[in-house]
């Protein structure tokens, strides 16, 4: 397993070097001056304005500052935030955490919902929990996650007042009473992400497992005299979860992407967010190095997903 890790870690470098330069060029290209904020302020004065745009590069050539910035980058120096005034690594490690919490705490609740109620339906195909699991997940899946989330704030923010809907990080309490609001304003996101995504893989599960539970050797272990329970757990849920697999880590980034939408809605200062204030203020940057993470994200789930596919088929092996 090793020589297969070296493998795809060797093949994963040119792919993450050729998504950084396309990357870099369009936000190079792009429209906007990081600058411009200086450049309409009387207090500023010419000299100091371009004294700034010579010490970090930004009349530059795209190939000279993209060299640049990838020397950097290998060295760990992120760069520099234009509009927060602080290093690019120390900003994103700030966020990095709350959207780490709110992403992994509604993948987790998806696949406790999605893995026993798409199993449950396969295996009792047209029934009325069948019908009823169907309908759900279609409506889960319709619906934005923008619309859930408004949808939310009326209900539980506005209408019954049991959650607040605006996410602080400056919760003035100690001990368990900090633990219990954070679990309070963490609800809603995470429930939001949650439902979405538990919807879409329902639908997922229940067609893997459908395919898996009509074939040959599961006809031949209930013919064992194994119990249901058993041939379901042993010999049809690991076999169906091995394209679920892919669809959960192919769907990772998408998540990430998605918070964007649900930290904006609730104001959660995570990655998502930051994201959307370093655009609004043509913070390159930020812009470059979140994008960045995003592609480091797509290839480091596909590893992920591969690794679990030879824990989940004994007959898959690492060459």
């Amino acid at each position: 397993m090793a020589s297969y890790l070296i493998r795809r870690l060797l093949i994963a470098i040119p792919s993450l070097l050729g998504i950084s330069l396309i990357l870099f060029t369009v936000l190079a290209l792009a429209p906007g001056d990081p600058f411009e904020e200086l450049a309409t302020n009387p207090n500023v004065p010419p000299e100091v304005r371009m004294a700034l745009r010579a010490k970090f590069g930004i009349d530059d050539p795209v190939m000279v500052r993209y060299v640049r910035w990838l020397t950097a980058m290998v060295q760990g120096d992120w760069g520099f935030s234009f509009a927060s005034r602080i290093n690019v690594d120390d900003l994103i490690l700030q966020r990095v955490p709350t959207t780490l919490f709110v992403v992994g705490s509604s993948q987790l609740l998806a696949l406790a919902i999605a893995l026993p109620v798409g199993i449950y339906a396969a295996t009792r195909p047209y029934s009325v929990f069948d019908q009823i699991a169907n309908t759900l997940a279609f409506v889960g899946f319709s619906l934005p996650t923008f619309f859930t989330g408004l949808l939310f704030i009326l209900l539980f923010s506005i209408k019954l007042d049991w959650l607040p809907f605006v996410y602080r990080s400056d919760i003035a309490a100690t001990g368990w009473r900090w633990y219990w609001e954070m679990m309070r304003q963490a609800l809603m996101p995470i429930l939001v992400l949650g439902l979405f995504q538990a919807a879409s893989y329902t639908r997922y599960v229940r067609s893997a497992v459908l395919d898996v539970v009509r074939l040959d050797y599961v006809t031949t272990a209930r013919a064992k005299g194994l119990s249901e329970t058993k041939v379901t757990i042993r010999h049809v849920a690991r076999n169906a979860l091995i394209p679920v697999v892919t669809l959960v880590a192919l769907q990772m980034p998408a998540v990430f992407g998605g918070a964007i939408v649900t930290e904006q809605i609730f104001r959660v200062p995570g990655i998502g967010s930051l994201l959307i204030t370093a655009i609004l203020a043509n913070d390159t940057p930020v812009v470059m190095a979140v994008t960045f993470v995003f592609a480091c994200l797509v290839v480091f789930f596909n590893l992920i997903a591969d690794l679990l596919y030879g824990w989940l088929d004994p007959r898959i092996s690492f060459r």
